[in-house]
């Protein structure tokens, strides 16, 4: 073999070394962006299953707040009729409703709190606890209390007001989730 022949073959060795390399590098870069790709799409969609999970507790607690509230009104109506057995017990009744719809409206809370963030959570535990004060009120005109519906009266204000700042919170949350 010739001086040519030698160089012609190491050129060859060299610029297909070269290109094997370059294959070898640029797989790798195509497998780490695509790996990359793979992490922000996975984060992506977390991120949005959180969104939705945080947006269906939010509603739940929202509509069972106003199933509440429903419920109240028909105990203030019953309250506005003359004390009588029927009276004391529709009210009966009433209250163990109220007992049942309090369940539902604290799994909604515990909800909120677990899905947060914690202005949201926050907020729904001030809403539970916000009907505390329609359930004393009913024990204690059961009780026979002379003031018991002007305390059920002024329990609505603050109920109301408590669902106002949850519904602010749960959008400030999702508006920067």
């Amino acid at each position: 073999m010739g001086d040519g022949t030698v160089w012609t073959l190491a050129i060859a060795a060299l610029t297909g070394g070269t290109a094997v390399l370059a294959s070898w590098v640029t797989s790798r870069g195509s497998t780490r962006a695509a790996r990359i790709q793979a992490e922000i799409a996975a984060r992506s969609q977390r991120a949005e299953r959180l969104r939705e999970s945080r947006r269906t507790a939010y509603l739940e607690l929202i509509e069972q707040t106003h199933r509440m509230g429903e419920l109240y009104w028909e105990i203030s109506a019953a309250l506005r009729l003359p004390r009588s057995d029927t009276r004391t017990a529709t009210l009966g009744a009433l209250h163990d409703r109220e007992v049942a719809e309090y369940a539902k409206i604290r799994r909604c809370a515990r909800v909120v709190e677990l899905e947060g963030p914690p202005s949201a959570a926050a907020a729904a535990l001030s809403l539970q606890k916000a009907t505390g004060p329609f359930y004393e009120a009913v024990g204690r005109e059961l009780a026979g209390a002379a003031d018991a519906e002007a305390q059920f009266d002024a329990a609505y204000s603050p109920f109301w007001k408590c669902l106002e700042r949850f519904v602010d919170a749960a959008r400030d949350a999702h508006q920067t989730d």
